[in-house]
């Protein structure tokens, strides 16, 4: 069987992403790429299939006709590899639990207490994925997902609270010894990110006066930010569960302390709530929570 008309996968996906979403943008959010290697993968599609695909409008971008018929049996080819995947990860590890979590969190604060996870519940089997946002259980394969709530969840799921997310700016402690009010931070580079690029102007709303202005750098991951700050770059938002072992460590401080923004994060899964496995995972989650405060 000859496979020479079949076009790359990797593009397929980030069409599909990008007619769903109706923005370049918010695919390479849900995708975790940036917004150059979406677009990018959509030129690779449109030349290995000698169609335009979407009609680019300013910032807009609207699918063709042609990208409309095509979208439909993509998503149907999508669906049927997910349950394929499934199918075989369910023949060969029976117990895996596939979890997907914000990257971030899941470099800085999850991936570093799995050893206490293996203790508590050994027959626990994880598979972690890194993605943000919302997302799609069926045909990513995943099971549950621990996210911030910062946009709609979809009904039909079971939700676990896990805990509030409080923010506030960190530093290494060299650059902590400067910072003892908000008018201080004229006095130091801000870090950015593009992944929560209000980062700085939400956590500015609790105080009368606007932030004084100070050099700027913008950082594509908030990963990259929070180690821009422990290597005394400047000073970053930093949520407290994501700073907790540098603050522990003492490479990273907070001298302005930290605020609640209004946020939680949760544990989302479309499995039983009563699934022995889900209900390991969030007591275990919860525990380790307990030391973010």
């Amino acid at each position: 069987m000859s496979w020479s008309d079949l076009p790359p996968l990797g593009p397929l996906v980030a069409f599909e992403a990008t007619v769903r979403h109706g923005s370049v943008s918010k695919a390479a959010a849900e995708l975790h790429l940036t917004h150059g290697a979406v677009s990018r993968q959509i030129q690779q599609l449109e030349r290995a299939l000698g169609v335009t695909l979407f009609e680019r409008r300013n910032r807009a971008v609207v699918p063709t006709p042609a990208a409309r018929t095509f979208v439909q049996s993509v998503d149907d080819a999508l669906n049927l590899l997910s349950a394929a995947a499934r199918q075989a990860r369910a023949t060969t590890r029976p117990a895996l639990l596939v979890l997907s979590c914000e990257p971030t969190l899941l470099m800085r604060w999850l991936i570093p207490r799995l050893p206490a996870l293996t203790a508590a519940a050994p027959g626990l089997n994880l598979h972690l994925v890194a993605s943000g946002g919302p997302v799609a259980f069926e045909r990513e394969g995943i099971d549950v997902a621990i996210r911030r709530n910062d946009f709609d969840i979809p009904g039909g799921l079971t939700t676990f609270e896990l805990f509030d997310e409080s923010v506030g700016p960190v530093c290494t402690p060299e650059l902590g010894h400067r910072l003892s009010r908000p008018e201080d931070l004229t006095r130091l580079p801000r870090l950015h990110t593009s992944t929560r690029p209000s980062a700085w102007a939400d956590w500015a709303k609790n105080y009368p006066t606007p932030l004084p202005p100070a050099p700027e750098q913008t950082f594509e991951h908030f990963y990259l930010s929070l180690q821009a700050a422990a290597s005394g770059l400047g000073v970053a938002i930093g949520p407290r569960a994501l700073v907790h072992d540098d603050l522990e460590a003492g490479r990273l401080t907070a001298p302005l302390g930290f605020r609640p923004d209004g946020s939680t994060y949760l544990l989302m899964t479309p499995l039983p709530a009563r699934d022995d496995r889900v209900t390991a995972l969030v007591s275990w989650l919860r525990e380790q929570a307990q030391g973010n405060t």
